[in-house]
């Protein structure tokens, strides 16, 4: 029985990995002959967006670690603001 499973298990795959092939090369979007590229405008904003949320994340993980009398930040002052800070941004 359990070698009928993984032989089912495996058909299911092989089928559902060619039908996906299939569409990519019937839609000519295969990732190998797509090229990435980026405006540079959107790169500075980008790049602009993460130094925001580094430095606002050290220093929510500061306020925190000065509230429980460390001298560090650790892992787990960045666990406590992590969800608000996700939320926020």
């Amino acid at each position: 029985m359990k070698r009928i499973w993984t032989l089912r298990t495996l058909e299911r795959e092989n089928v559902a990995t060619n039908d996906a092939l299939d569409s990519e090369v019937a839609a000519g979007s295969s990732k190998k002959n797509r090229t990435t590229s980026a405006n540079a405008s959107a790169l500075k904003l980008t790049c602009e967006l993460l130094r925001v949320f580094v430095t606002e994340a050290v220093q929510r993980a500061i306020a925190i670690a000065e509230t429980e009398g460390d001298s560090q930040i650790e892992a787990t002052h960045l666990e406590s603001i992590l969800p608000q800070l996700l939320l926020d941004f």
